[in-house]
């Protein structure tokens, strides 16, 4: 099963330690070392993917569309 999971806190590592995911996906802005938890997630057999940007869609872009539907 795949999940998108809100956190609250300054970094999602303590959601990260709880859920333990098998994979941990971020985008290609990244590197491994410097995303929050990879260490972890590689501790307990994981892994962490990093994943090509793709020109014109973000998050930030299907946040403010899903906004503008509600208005």
């Amino acid at each position: 099963m795949d999940y998108v999971v809100p956190f609250y806190e300054d970094t999602p590592l303590k959601l990260i330690e709880e859920l333990r995911p098998h994979i941990l996906v971020k985008g290609g802005d990244y590197e491994v070392e410097s995303v929050v938890g990879s260490d972890f997630v590689i501790s307990c057999g994981g892994r962490v993917e990093i994943v090509s940007l793709l020109q014109g869609f973000s998050t930030s872009g299907i946040i403010d569309a899903l906004i503008n539907l509600e208005e």
